[in-house]
């Protein structure tokens, strides 16, 4: 793993979104006033959960910087990918299972319009083993196990056109009782900067 690729990525997930912030049914929208970017939280029932739109650019870049075929990169940065943390708020063990989350789009003219699996780390690994890679890090682990105060952090990717808006449905579990959430409306990263795109029309 490359250390200054580590720190950045980090710094990313902790500090680039903390301006606006909007409350929509039980989770908070905040918005980058610099860059326009989105991110979504929501807490309930012992389970934190941020996930924060990144740019197809730096996705490209941490996964060329890992010398990944270019095929591989243009792949995974079609997708909608979020850095997502989470955190066990409970008091109490808490698990997850990213098999057991869903998405379903916004439009309605898209076959996506049903509830769809997210795409998880072992399905990545699976595919990215065939083009001879091993490198395994940036992904979300499929399974999380947590104690008081633990914390994840990784990659969520979403299979849907650029800009498209979803609901994203995720569960999991506080000593074996199982719990569901939902974060309404959310959105794809634009290809470039949002304010980037303002300026220039």
């Amino acid at each position: 793993m490359n250390k200054d690729i580590t720190i950045k990525v980090a710094l990313f997930f902790m500090m680039l979104f903390s301006v606006t912030q909007v409350s929509v049914a039980g989770s908070r929208v905040q918005k980058n006033e610099s860059s326009g970017l989105l991110s979504w939280t929501a807490e309930e029932d012992g389970f934190y959960i941020e996930l924060i739109q990144l740019l197809p650019d730096f996705v490209r870049a941490i996964y060329a910087k890992h010398n990944f075929p270019k095929k591989e990169v243009k792949r995974i940065a079609a997708y909608c990918v979020f850095g997502t943390i989470i955190k066990n708020t409970s008091g109490k063990k808490l698990t997850y299972r990213v098999a057991n989350w869903r998405y379903k789009s916004k439009e309605k003219n898209l076959q996506s319009s049903k509830f769809l699996a997210v795409k998880t780390k072992t399905q990545w690994l699976a595919e990215w083993e065939k083009s001879g890679i091993i490198f395994s890090w940036t992904l979300l682990p499929d399974i999380g196990e947590f104690y008081v105060g633990d914390w994840q952090q990784g990659f969520t990717t979403i299979k849907l056109p650029r800009k498209a808006e979803f609901d994203f449905i995720y569960k999991w579990e506080v000593d074996g009782m199982p719990h569901t959430g939902t974060i309404k409306n959310m959105s794809c990263a634009s290809e470039i900067l949002p304010n980037t795109l303002t300026k220039t029309n």
